[in-house]
């Protein structure tokens, strides 16, 4: 069977809702390898809700379809606060990055108590912005940025991963509109420990299967060094 845009690999899924610090609650899903631990674990953050983005944007859904069984990793979902999806509301509103610190805080702490392995913040555009912002408040593995717009991102944000452990890596379309190859390399230079890869023909939303199949392969190479390409058959 070819892999594609809806296929949906085994795997062992979970409701759950996380409890925020500042009283919010918060609706997503967990995505787990069926009968074996998962190696590691990605905790994604994602688009911007106030323009569609949600736990169900497409790069997010096809993640908890294929990676668990693909990658043998654990997949997290959530809505940010005031977020919907047909999994639910998250309660409390959008406040434009700030208060969902305590977003990115409640996913992280469920992981931890879960115990999950190797923890990777995935972040799709203003999820980057999250992940950059809050991820070096954590222990954690790293954080891969999807399209990161770094528009609400600063520089001092980006200078704080200098001290951590964690890597961070950034996949940016060649045809991007909110941040282009050229543009990253000279935002990011301030961060010499930053990895850029540059994706020729692509744009900020990854459409397609080809577009999918890239980002995985690079999400699989920097979690499990050798494991691309992922099959295209199963």
């Amino acid at each position: 069977m070819e892999i594609r845009s809806n296929t949906e690999l085994p795997s062992v899924r979970e409701d759950i809702e996380l409890l925020t610090s500042d009283g919010q609650r918060l609706v997503g899903e967990l995505s787990l390898p069926v009968g074996k631990s998962p190696i590691a674990t990605l905790i994604t953050l994602h688009p911007l809700p106030t323009h569609g983005g949600f736990m169900d944007s497409h790069l997010l859904r096809k993640m908890s379809n294929r990676l668990p069984e693909q990658l043998s990793v654990a997949v997290l979902r959530f809505n940010t606060r005031g977020t919907g999806s047909p999994r639910g509301k998250s309660t409390g509103t959008f406040d434009g990055g700030v208060a969902e610190r305590f977003d990115v805080q409640a996913a992280v702490r469920f992981c931890e108590e879960r115990k999950l392995p190797r923890l990777w913040l995935v972040g799709w555009s203003f999820g980057t912005e999250l992940a950059i912002k809050y991820g070096p408040d954590y222990d954690i593995e790293g954080a891969i940025l999807l399209s990161p717009p770094l528009h609400r991102a600063t520089d001092a944000d980006l200078l704080r991963w200098q001290d951590t452990r964690a890597k961070l890596i950034a996949l940016v379309p060649e045809l991007d509109e909110f941040l282009n190859p050229a543009q990253a390399t000279e935002r990011f230079s301030i961060l010499p420990k930053a990895k850029l890869l540059a994706f020729d023909g692509e744009k900020h939303l990854w459409v397609g299967e080809s577009a999918t199949r890239r980002v995985f392969n690079a999400i699989a190479e920097e979690i499990v060094p050798g494991s691309s390409p992922l099959p295209t058959e199963y």
